[in-house]
């Protein structure tokens, strides 16, 4: 069995209102938190073992998944104080590993949906020897994402972090956020301080000589740091465009959890999702969205790419397009909102009172 790391800490601010009263792994995709369908490729993929590195809102996590038996793992739980990176988020929970010195132990960042072949990576590292492992995919625009290019082998030759000129992109391999570190390597981390592996870990080992492996695998991959990618993705994973044994129902055009109301008339599409205990009324149309626990969408409101938190009303004939709705806020009917507008937790906009277009 190899053990695994997973990164929980962030606080999400790209995504607030979602994470104002909930971490960013645990906001609900396809039906479940987020970080269950991490949890559940890992376990898929052989690892029996992992640790959680947690921060913001570190109380909800352990009440959720228990200590794993329930995924068929053993889940340890490791709160940081203050925040410490990526890098020394690794760090301070190495003293929770089991591993050997050379043994592989897997790190994932909990925000990133991916297709990952995880055996495939963790034969690639053992395979080559190196003494770390990353996963690298290709992007059309990669300006946003740090820069890994690599030799004929695969062999990592520098780390660029967020080009923005020409002539720094040199590549299209970005960092995709999974990676493979032989036990020994993470004791060379700093210990009680702020560490990024991304910018400080990685560049220092490579600068000393250490061997770092890149393994290009551009299967399904998404970074959820947004609003639109987390709407997207549990979407995807609805479809079965995004793989997750732990999606709960058969992938399709929509998936509708128990105690769940919807109207007959009632259009669901795109992977749309509807929690527990929420209603659909009559002729509402819902296209690639999310609808969380208890919320209720009244009859004619026509719902596109967009996510309603948990206990939200959207008044009749309410249009909302790319946008967020937060917890228990309340959106009156006759209203049109359109992509980027996000109503925070407990917002009441009254009727008709925000629009794109003519009333008329």
């Amino acid at each position: 069995m190899t053990e695994a790391i997973l990164l929980v800490g962030g606080r999400g601010t790209r995504l607030r209102p979602l994470t104002v009263h909930t971490p960013k792994p645990m906001v609900p995709a396809a039906g479940v938190p987020f970080l269950t369908h991490q949890l559940a490729r890992a376990r898929a993929a052989g690892v029996g073992h992992i640790v959680l590195a947690t921060s913001y809102l570190a109380e909800v996590f352990e009440p959720y998944f228990g200590d794993g038996s329930s995924l068929g793992l053993h889940i340890e739980y490791v709160t940081e104080d203050e925040p410490l990176g990526t890098g020394g988020a690794i760090r301070n929970v190495a003293s929770r590993l089991s591993s050997g010195p050379d043994d592989p132990v897997l790190i994932f960042n909990g925000d990133i949906l991916t297709g990952l072949d995880i055996p495939a990576l963790v034969a690639t590292h053992e395979t080559t020897g190196a003494d770390v492992s990353l996963h690298l995919t290709r992007v059309e625009d990669p300006r946003a994402f740090g820069l890994v290019p690599t030799d004929a082998t695969g062999r990592v030759t520098a780390f660029l972090e967020k080009p923005q000129t020409p002539e720094e992109i040199v590549t299209d391999q970005i960092n995709a956020g999974a990676y493979v570190f032989r036990r020994s390597v993470i004791d060379t981390i700093p210990e009680g301080r702020p560490v990024s592996v991304e910018r400080e870990t990685f560049p220092e080992l490579l600068a000393t000589g250490a061997h770092l492996q890149g393994m290009v695998d551009s299967t399904y991959w998404l970074d959820l740091g947004t609003p639109q990618a987390f709407v997207r993705g549990s979407a995807d994973l609805v479809l079965g465009r995004a793989p997750s044994p732990a999606v709960p129902g058969r992938c399709g055009d929509r998936l509708v959890l128990p105690t769940a109301t919807v109207a007959p008339d009632a259009k669901l599409t795109g992977g749309t999702v509807v929690g527990e205990g929420a209603r659909i009324g009559e002729g509402a149309r819902i296209t690639g969205s999310t609808v969380l626990a208890g919320a209720v969408v009244e009859p004619g409101a026509v719902i596109t790419d967009s996510f309603v938190g948990v206990g939200a009303r959207i008044g009749e004939r309410t249009v909302l397009t790319g946008t967020v709705i937060g917890d228990g806020a309340v959106v009156g009917p006759d209203n049109e909102l359109r992509e980027g507008v996000r109503v925070w937790c407990d917002a009441r906009i009254p009727g008709a009172a925000v629009r794109f277009s003519s009333d008329q």
